[in-house]
């Protein structure tokens, strides 16, 4: 079984081919520091060949809702270090998945107020948490000055700083599933006619300049980057989203970056168009917008040479010890839909792997 075998590249030597996706569980404190259920968590989910964290704020002001973690204070940096250690002494390997809301938002649900503000002033529509525990629509946004774009850069490589000084193994760029990147990449949330609007060129312009901060800041190696060619999510709509892409991976691919996180789409096969312009390491998700990823799939995935690694995410919430049910045939515990965005350890750390679920009769298992 190739999900099973040892990966090894110029960036890095994981022990099986299983990568934990990123996915937003809201467990934070009110002020964006993650909880001590998220250090259980994570080191539970540490027999990963690697893990992303959930989409991490770098800065306030790109907040997407309440209780979604950030890392741009030092309390932030104390609270992941807690988390990274507990990967670390489990044998586990975690980089940091940085999230900029851009347009998505709203004053209530995040810490400084701020109305949000993306390449354009189009809305998403999407409902979101707030502060005091209810829920409202992503108000329409502000279209961004030139210096906050240039500020947005600037905090994109503070936050990156912020978690290798956490202890983070290296950072996952989020350029896709409708965040800030995604934004200036797609046609509809980018209606700009200045140098990061209209042509090709000037919607990939934001993206170059994020990795090429964060690059300077922890280096290549320890960059990795998201992609969602087509994705639909909130409203997003690409028309041809091949020629942008087929260009956007070739400049990338001049970065030599730690990896490439990429997503399939139904009416786009991302996938295989772009692997041929990708030389380094790939890791494929093909359950975003679709059934929760499988093993034979994602077998099938790394048999096609489409991708070296694949990314799991739906798999790995109710299943800490997924990797030992793939290799072992254990059928995968079910979620509990309804605890999925709570504040405790309830639907979130307290999974049993299969081995206590047998030993106590669980029908878990």
């Amino acid at each position: 079984m190739l999900l099973a075998t040892d990966y090894r590249s110029r960036h890095l030597t994981l022990p099986n081919r299983v990568v934990m996706a990123p996915m937003t569980r809201l467990r934070s404190l009110s002020d964006g520091s993650p909880t001590a259920d998220v250090a259980d968590y994570y080191a539970q989910r540490a027999s990963a060949g690697l893990i992303v964290t959930e989409g991490i704020w770098p800065h306030a002001s790109g907040q997407s809702e309440a209780w979604v973690p950030g890392l741009e204070t030092a309390a932030h940096v104390a609270a992941w270090r807690r988390v990274t250690e507990a990967v670390h002494a489990a044998g586990g390997r975690i980089v940091a998945q940085l999230m900029h809301g851009g347009r998505k938002g709203h004053p209530l649900a995040r810490l400084d107020g701020s109305l949000p503000a993306g390449p354009s002033a189009v809305s998403d529509g999407d409902v979101l948490h707030l502060i005091d525990g209810g829920k409202a629509e992503s108000l329409t946004p502000r279209a961004m000055t030139r210096a906050e774009i240039h500020a947005a850069v600037g905090h994109y490589a503070a936050a990156a700083r912020n978690a290798l000084d956490a202890g983070f193994d290296g950072v996952e760029i989020h350029a896709a599933n409708s965040y800030l990147v995604h934004q200036f990449l797609a046609d509809n949330t980018n209606l700009r006619d200045d140098e990061y609007g209209g042509s090709i060129a000037n919607r990939m312009r934001f993206a170059l300049e994020v990795t090429d901060a964060v690059v300077a800041e922890v280096g290549a190696h320890r960059t990795g980057i998201r992609l969602s060619p087509g994705n639909p999510q909130f409203g997003m709509r690409e028309s041809d989203p091949a020629p942008l892409y087929r260009a956007l991976v070739t400049e990338l691919d001049r970065r030599e970056l730690s990896y490439l996180h990429l997503t399939d789409n139904d009416d786009y096969p991302a996938l295989a168009d772009l692997r041929p312009r990708w030389r380094g390491t790939l890791i494929g998700n093909i359950g975003e917008n679709r059934d929760a990823t499988a093993a034979p799939a994602a077998e099938e995935l790394l048999r096609s040479g489409r991708a070296d690694l694949v990314s799991f995410g739906r798999a790995f919430i109710a299943n800490p010890d997924l990797v030992d049910r793939i290799v072992h045939g254990h059928p995968l515990a079910p979620i509990r839909e309804d605890l999925l965005y709570g504040r405790t350890a309830a639907g979130y750390s307290d999974y049993p792997t299969w081995q206590a679920a047998v030993a106590r009769g669980s029908s878990a298992a």
